[in-house]
């Protein structure tokens, strides 16, 4: 079944609730469905059908879930691109999904413009007046729901993978209907909810996990465009949302903003906190400075998100996620070694195997079968479970790097950091920070006397590929890089030197 069927179904049952808000902006359900259905037509009307592309690149605003919802009405795909990928993977993004049309707010066209360079797709940009808005006030609302089946996809979610290119990883109507189905019964969410979402909608915290079961249960959605503590306090104690969710790093600048100054923060049911390992500090700091007992949560975009966490109203053990949401996934822990599987309370570390309705059918256009055996996708992740089922997180098999939320792979920064002509070898690790939780760090050897890691920050600086999180905060000065004995980086002595 489409989606966007059971998301009418909702609006028609809460026409006059508040769905969307946005400072002092809000939509009415009735609204919301409307210009859903007006922007359904106006791309059918310029060609854009069934399995057909649409990218949505921007920070959290009243268009992005017009935008989605409207996309699976009129049969076709959403892209929700993230708004911090540096030139080169917004390429890529942009071309392998072959996105038709892009909805984008008005000071990017002309970055767009220039990291495609030619087949540029249809721009629609938003805000009051934005193109977007001029399209859906002017389209005839599409009658009804073009027909999608449930393996049909619904999203094209692009996230770094073991190549360092972003993969696009499709996310079936099936596979979201079981999310946001899965999320509305563990936290039991209900239409008085109201969420704060902080979370960007190009994650699957923002989008499957925040803003969709609140739409399914006629609840409200309150968002927040980019990230600001002081402001995030204030919509708290204004608005009193019951549900939300904080990346690590957020969580971190909570509690860092009230752990001298607390104030009462009483009104969430489940507070929400992951994205990357979270210290066990940070979390007892948002406790101490607003009162609020976070909910750990564990996922993967390949899971199209949630897939282990607590119940509402359960005890958090220490250092554990949570549990598997056994109604739509199963779980296993394979050692690396190859032994059998490990038995709940077995002592020993394994990678998470996940299998289910949440779980991708694959990757748009890529063959990753190393990621899949016999219906099972590999996480990549390794934990320990005990014997009652909740599960330790304990490392990555890989290398990736999760800095504020955001995975960074370090290949992709070696790539780029190695074009500068003084350096020789480049090599990029993960460390520790206290508010990033990691940091993108740069290790490299010199090609000539001189080079100063001030010079080196400054040229990082400028780079277009090197922003945001994958620009290295952390750059140490090496006379060698440590080599394993057949001459490939030893990158676990890396970490021990540069801890």
């Amino acid at each position: 079944m489409n989606l966007a069927t059971l998301l009418r179904r909702a609006a028609a049952d809460h026409a006059d609730r508040v769905a969307l808000r946005l400072d002092a902006a809000e939509v009415s359900y009735a609204a919301f469905a409307d210009q859903v259905a007006r922007f359904a037509g106006y791309l059918r009307a310029t060609g854009v059908g069934e399995g057909d592309r649409v990218a949505v690149l921007a920070p959290n605003c009243l268009e992005y879930l017009v935008a989605i919802v409207g996309s699976w009405q009129a049969g076709a795909v959403g892209v929700p691109l993230n708004y911090l990928f540096p030139d080169a993977p917004l390429r890529h993004a942009l071309l392998d999904s072959g996105a038709r049309l892009v909805v984008l707010p008005p000071d990017d066209v002309v970055r767009v413009e220039r990291v495609l360079g030619e087949d540029l797709p249809l721009f629609l940009t938003t805000g009051r007046e934005g193109s977007f808005a001029t399209a859906v006030a002017g389209a005839a609302p599409l009658e009804g729901v073009v027909p999608r089946l449930d393996g049909d996809d619904a999203l094209l979610m692009y996230t770094s993978g073991s190549t360092g290119v972003p993969k696009g990883v499709r996310q079936t109507h099936r596979n979201i209907a079981a999310q946001v189905d899965g999320a509305i019964e563990v936290y039991a969410l209900t239409g008085e909810d109201h969420v704060l979402n902080c979370m960007p909608m190009f994650h699957v915290g923002g989008l499957q996990l925040a803003s969709l079961p609140m739409l399914l249960r006629g609840g409200q959605i309150t968002f927040m465009p980019r990230w600001d503590v002081v402001r995030w306090l204030e919509l708290v104690e204004e608005l009193r949302p019951t549900y939300g969710g904080l990346i690590s790093t957020m969580m971190i600048d909570v509690g860092n903003r009230t752990v001298d100054q607390p104030v009462v923060l009483d009104s969430f049911r489940v507070c929400m906190f992951g994205g990357s390992r979270t210290p066990t500090a940070a979390i007892g700091r948002l406790s101490e400075g607003t009162g609020i007992l976070g909910t750990e949560i564990y996922g993967q975009t390949e899971q199209s998100g949630l897939v282990v966490t607590y119940r509402a109203g359960e005890t958090r053990r220490p250092d554990s996620m949570g549990r598997a949401l056994d109604q739509i996934v199963r779980t296993r822990l394979v050692p690396v070694d190859g032994s059998p599987d490990l038995a709940p309370g077995d002592p020993g570390v394994g990678e998470l195997w996940v299998r289910g309705d949440a779980v991708t059918p694959g990757y748009w256009g890529v063959d990753a079968s190393e990621k899949f055996v016999d219906g099972w996708f590999r996480t990549g992740d390794l934990m320990s479970r005990d014997a009652d089922g909740y599960l330790y997180y304990v490392d990555r098999i890989d290398d990736m790097i999760v800095s504020g939320g955001e995975n960074v792979f370090p290949q992709m920064v070696e790539e780029h950091l190695a074009g500068h002509p003084d350096l020789a070898e480049v090599a990029v690790i993960g460390t520790a920070h206290e508010r990033w939780v990691e940091q993108v760090t740069a290790v490299v050897v010199p090609r000539r006397d001189g080079v100063t890691v001030e010079a080196l920050h400054r040229w990082c600086a400028e780079h277009p590929d090197l922003q945001g999180m994958h620009r290295p905060r952390r750059i140490e000065i090496v006379d060698a890089l440590p080599r394993t004995g057949s001459g490939k980086l030893n990158r676990p002595d890396l970490r021990r030197m540069f801890p």
